[in-house]
C-alpha cells in the first residue's frame, strides 16, 4: 500500500512498471541497462480514488493521462532503477495528492462604500486635471 492522503492509499497491484532504456548520463551502461521507469496507473478504473478526485486528476494530469484514463509517468532522472522507481512513485503520489484537495468555492463580495468613494474621487481629480488643460473659451 502506498499512502497518498489520510483517506486515499494506492494498492501496489494498481501500478504497472516497465523498465526502458534511458537517454542521458550513464556512460557505457546507457546502451546496455534499462534504468528508466515507465509507470502506468489506471486512474479511471481505480477503486482507491473517489469520483471527484478522478475528475480533478483528469484536469491536473493533462497530457500525462491517456484517453482511456491511464496516467503514464516516465522517470529517467537518475542512473539506477530503484531511484527512478521511487521518483516515479513520488511524482504520482504528488499528482494524486494535489487532485485530492477540493478547491474552496469563491464567495462573491461587493466593494465597500469607502472604495467606491476613493474611485469616484480619483476620477473627479483626473477629470479636473484634464479639463484644466483646455484653452479658455471667449
Amino acid at each position: 500500500m502506498i499512502p497518498v492522503t489520510d483517506q486515499i492509499s494506492l494498492d501496489d497491484n494498481e501500478l504497472e512498471e516497465t523498465f526502458i532504456r534511458a537517454s542521458g548520463p550513464g556512460g557505457q551502461n546507457v546502451n546496455k541497462v534499462a534504468t528508466a521507469v515507465q509507470l502506468r496507473f489506471d486512474a479511471a478504473a481505480s477503486p482507491s480514488l473517489p469520483a471527484p478526485v478522478k475528475e480533478r486528476l483528469r484536469r491536473f494530469a493533462g497530457r500525462r493521462m491517456t484517453e482511456a484514463g491511464v496516467i503514464v509517468i516516465v522517470a529517467n532522472r537518475f542512473r539506477t532503477q530503484d531511484r527512478n522507481r521511487a521518483d516515479a512513485q513520488e511524482r504520482l503520489v504528488a499528482l494524486i495528492a494535489q487532485a485530492s484537495h477540493a478547491p474552496t468555492p469563491r464567495r462573491p463580495t461587493r466593494p465597500t462604500l469607502a472604495s467606491k468613494r476613493r474611485r469616484l474621487d480619483a476620477k473627479r481629480r483626473r477629470a479636473d486635471l484634464k479639463s484644466s488643460r483646455t484653452e479658455p473659451t471667449e
